[in-house]
């Protein structure tokens, strides 16, 4: 079985409130982009010698630390766990969303993983069930079970779909050389109630999101990487109509109005337009 998981991107990112548990609660907009990675899983024959039930290949753009320590892998020992009649594996990996970027290319392989394994082993698990065992391997991985634009609360877990298009606008990712820690940007950001919810602000035409939606881990990240900061300063300059940081970075998004040319203008891992 195959699947093809998609990037997302953060209209709005507001960080509200530092919990007692050490995390911190959100608000934000979740929307899918058509950026993909590649997911095949196949069974693995019995005399196959090797020593894991889930033997992972990853190809494509680079991803830190070992194969089974990926996300991929986790998601299939935790419903192992569970449903033992789950055979052993193989699974392909091919790596196109960039990595450490803020698009949640790895939460969206573990909510295919999930997807596939439910499928292919018929453990008859529903949406809601399968959202309640994807949040317990991420945030974020609950909204690539549902897949669609949604409002987020919570640490990014408790979702709310929305009805939200942006058909006809070409976005534009770019992701500079720079790393982004996560856990760092959250602990350089100062928790604040927004003054407008950016769930309200997306109802909105395009052409006023620039004085209303904000991520606020943006004025820490762009204080320690002013790379980051340029990107999203050039794509303006280019005529984007809305731009921003998704997530915790580095990857910087903008909406355009009419096709441009992203590829030759930054000397960066990652530059691509669609049309959406």
């Amino acid at each position: 079985m195959i699947a093809f998981p998609q990037a997302k991107i953060n209209l709005g990112l507001n960080i509200v409130e530092r919990r007692t548990d050490g995390y911190h609660n959100l608000e934000t907009v979740f929307f899918p982009v058509p950026f993909y990675d590649a997911l095949e899983v196949t069974d693995m024959h019995p005399d196959f010698p090797s020593a894991y039930d889930c033997d992972l290949k990853v190809t494509g753009i680079s991803v830190e630390g070992d194969e089974q320590s990926n996300l991929v892998v986790k998601a299939y020992n935790m419903l192992k766990a569970e449903f033992p009649q789950i055979g052993r594996v193989h699974a392909h990996l091919h790596k196109a969303i960039p990595t450490q970027a803020g698009m949640g290319g790895g939460s969206s392989d573990c909510a295919a993983m999930l997807k596939i394994l439910n499928d292919r082993f018929q453990l008859g698990l529903d949406e809601t069930q399968l959202i309640d065992r994807a949040s317990r391997l991420g945030a974020d991985c609950p909204f690539f079970v549902i897949g669609q634009p949604a409002y987020a609360e919570g640490i990014g877990e408790k979702l709310t779909p929305i009805s939200l298009n942006l058909d006809g606008w070409y976005l534009a990712v770019v992701r500079p050389n720079v790393p982004v820690s996560t856990k760092e940007a959250f602990a350089l950001v100062t928790p604040e109630k927004p003054r407008h919810n950016c769930r309200d602000i997306v109802e909105l035409p395009v052409e006023r999101w620039r004085e209303l939606l904000y991520n606020d881990f943006e004025q820490s990240v762009f204080a320690q990487h002013a790379e980051i900061a340029s990107v999203k300063q050039k794509l303006y300059d280019m005529g984007a109509v809305y731009s921003a940081m998704s997530g915790s970075g580095s990857a910087v998004f903008a909406l355009f109005r009419q096709p441009v040319s992203v590829d030759d203008e930054f000397g960066c891992m990652y530059a691509k337009i669609v049309k959406l």
